[in-house]
């Protein structure tokens, strides 16, 4: 369903809804991102970020959970069952994990279902996180180790490197879906215990905390993290190598 918006992209093109883990997973993420240092202490405050639409702004990134909105259904089943169609033509150890449970056609439908929950798609991965755990620990032990996951990541670099698929005129939006598969795999291999192998090409830039010092405090001012003064005072043009620690950096800022 496709709405029209001001913007350069005039999102959203597909109607986005709350999925069972579209919730659950953007809450995790933006918690992980935020002690990487990758999103903003605020970022469960900030519309750009929390929102399933994704922004007209080209500055902001495309959060995964926004894709659906970008992408819709039909884009998003083509990525997964590229990856199935090579995962069937893999060799058998690899395969038969997945041919003992289904065939291309059960996989690709269950596996986008996933994505498509996730990315702001609406209710379609019945059972949501348990049902994804339940899969994982009875049906995907055997590759739920390094060699496996090695396999997995080979299989889909190769897949998001083929010609054919429609990324659409915004190059926003396969950072967002490496961010996607490099999330969910690091999320993997902490739970499974084997190395985070995720390589799939650009992700996300960070997205810093936008400061603005004259509508602070004294108290808020000198709360800040002394990386939040650098960037603060930086932004606004100041030399901030003259500035060699945290104290010099808030008395700075006070005086603008």
């Amino acid at each position: 369903m496709k709405q029209t918006t001001q913007g350069p992209f005039s999102y959203p093109h597909f109607q986005p809804r709350q999925g069972y883990m579209t919730a659950q997973i953007q809450r995790k993420y933006i918690e992980s991102a935020i002690r990487q240092k990758n999103l903003p202490g605020n970022a469960h405050r900030m519309e750009p970020i929390i929102s399933l639409t994704a922004s007209n702004d080209a500055r902001q990134p495309i959060q995964f959970w926004q894709l659906y909105s970008v992408l819709g259904e039909d884009r998003i089943v083509d990525i997964v069952a590229r990856f199935y169609r090579r995962v069937y033509a893999d060799e058998h150890w690899f395969r038969s994990v997945f041919s003992n449970i289904g065939d291309v056609d059960s996989h690709t439908n269950t596996q986008s279902s996933m994505w498509i929950d996730v990315m702001g798609g609406g209710r379609v991965y019945h059972g949501g996180e348990y049902r994804l755990s339940f899969h994982h620990t009875h049906n995907a032990m055997q590759l739920l180790n390094d060699r496996g996951a090695q396999r997995w990541v080979k299989m889909m670099q190769e897949t998001l490197a083929e010609p054919g698929i429609d990324w659409t005129d915004d190059p926003r939006v396969r950072p967002a879906v490496n961010t996607f598969l490099t999330y969910f795999m690091g999320k993997y291999a902490e739970e499974f215990g084997f190395d985070d192998c995720a390589s799939f090409g650009e992700v996300n830039k960070p997205i810093k905390r936008k400061i603005n010092f004259l509508n602070m405090t004294e108290t808020a001012i000198a709360a800040l993290t002394e990386s939040e003064l650098w960037d603060g005072l930086a932004a606004r043009g100041v030399d901030v190598d003259q500035y060699p620690n945290k104290e010099a950096l808030v008395n700075k800022a006070l005086r603008l």
